[in-house]
């Protein structure tokens, strides 16, 4: 009789959970969001200028970090976390979708990470030198602020999972005006200030969350190409994404405002340096929002894809030891310190890779729209050129996002005229890092062909 109850008892639950699954009684897509502030709690050294002497003076506004999850009609989940943060480190993207796909679920392929870019954030790394100002306290902050912030984010996908429920997904765009190319032609080169004649992408695509019979908004995610610099003060705030969502939240009160960062390598807001700035291209940057809610969205429908791979940039010749010792002893406080740091790892591994370990992720979010996120500070040719090169790929009527400092923000990932050009983003930045040399030429077509590649295999089943 107690074999009898238990068998009729499993067989109840297996009809129960049959009877609930997503595809049999759910159809149609969820969404979920979530929010956590991962403002530090007291003063850190902050990230994003190398002039900063001094940690820390409070705060201006509150950093966050935020999650939404979709599910389409099958269940399948894919994550989005967006950071008020300076940039990813790699650790973090490879810790985080390990544990969001043991404990939620959620394929790594199906995570994304964006950061903000904001200078005015915490520093995330350890120093890469011991006789950095404060090197000890430094790093002890680093790590002591990034694995709070680890167990946060954990926690947020869980929270934006819960909230699961119907949703309406649809898509827009518009334009917002205040970026503008930052490399200005020279008799003595590319510097860093406002080229008015520079390539930029003034696109601001939105996506909109909202219930399921489409009347009431509950989230945005939406996009710029530009630094998140109009700021350089002594406290931790947004900057121009940190108001523009703001801004938007509190225009629509229930709404969750998400900033996702696109290819603004070598795109500055112009005029900045002031507070008051930093607001007002959040407000314009809300208001390209506002206007975008005024077009005709697209509804997504259909299924979830996603592939994450990494590709090898290859660098430009390495230097010989021999000339790194040079640099070690020259005049350049920048090159003797990246010279020295390149020597020392030479006698620890006895060479340097010759490519870095680049990743590129793919989604597609139904059948209208597919989701590119590149890793690195991406310059805007990137975008131009994926937004020509796969349109033969997209489907009519299907739309692209191209979004940078995604799920590994390690520095500058110049196209291959930028390189030629020369300047801070290709060359100077790098001095800065633990990389050997500045990336070869080729590198964008390395990037180019694999998005490329990941694109058409999403579309005949072979991508992983």
């Amino acid at each position: 009789m107690l074999r009898l109850l238990e068998t009729s008892m499993r067989t109840v639950l297996l009809v129960a959970i049959t009877f609930w699954t997503p595809s049999v009684m759910d159809a149609g897509w969820k969404a979920g969001l979530a929010r956590v502030d991962i403002t530090p709690a007291g003063s850190m050294w902050m990230a994003g200028y190398a002039a900063r002497t001094t940690p820390s003076e409070g705060v201006e506004q509150p950093l966050f970090a935020k999650a939404l999850v979709l599910a389409d009609d099958s269940g399948t989940q894919i994550a989005i976390v967006t950071l008020d943060l300076i940039g990813i480190p790699r650790w973090l993207r490879e810790d985080l979708a390990s544990e969001a796909s043991k404990k939620y679920g959620i394929a790594p392929e199906h995570l994304l990470l964006n950061a903000s870019h904001t200078h005015c954030g915490p520093e995330l790394r350890e120093p890469l030198d011991s006789d950095t100002v404060n090197a000890a306290q430094r790093g002890a902050q680093a790590r002591e602020y990034s694995q709070g912030l680890y167990a946060k984010l954990v926690a947020l996908i869980g929270e934006a999972q819960k909230a699961l429920q119907p949703a309406k997904v649809g898509y827009s765009h518009a334009r917002c005006g205040f970026a503008m190319n930052r490399r200005l032609p020279t008799a003595n080169g590319y510097q860093n200030s406002p080229n008015p004649d520079g390539p930029v992408d003034h696109d601001v695509p939105v996506l909109r969350i909202a219930s399921e019979d489409g009347k009431t908004v509950r989230g945005l995610l939406f996009g710029y190409a530009c630094h998140n610099t109009t700021l350089g003060f002594q406290k931790f705030c947004g900057d121009y994404a940190g108001y523009a969502q703001e801004y938007l939240e509190a225009d629509h009160p229930g709404v969750q405002a998400m900033f996702v960062l696109g290819c603004g390598g070598d795109q500055n807001p112009y005029p900045r340096k002031t507070l008051e700035l930093a607001q007002r291209h959040g407000r314009s940057l809300a208001t390209a929002v506002e206007t975008a809610l005024e077009t005709p969205f697209t509804d997504l429908t259909g299924s979830f894809k996603g592939a994450i791979q990494e590709a090898a940039l290859p660098y430009e010749p390495i230097p010989s030891r021999e000339e790194f010792e040079k640099r070690a002893g020259g005049k350049s406080t920048l090159e003797a310190q990246h010279a020295r740091r390149m020597l020392k790892r030479l006698d620890e591994m006895g060479s340097l890779p010759a490519s870095y370990p680049y990743l590129v992720q793919v989604l597609r979010l139904g059948d209208q729209l597919t989701l590119v996120g590149l890793s690195g500070e991406v310059v805007v040719d990137y975008s131009f050129r994926l937004q020509r090169d796969l349109k033969s790929q997209l489907r009519p009527g299907e739309r692209l996002w191209i979004a940078g400092y995604s799920n590994d923000v390690f520095g500058y990932v110049p196209s291959a005229r930028v390189l030629a050009e020369g300047g801070y983003e290709p060359y100077s930045s790098m001095l800065y890092g633990s990389r050997p040399a500045s990336f070869a030429p080729e590198a964008e077509e390395v990037i180019v062909g694999r998005v490329l590649d990941i694109r058409r295999r999403l579309s005949d089943g072979s991508a992983r």
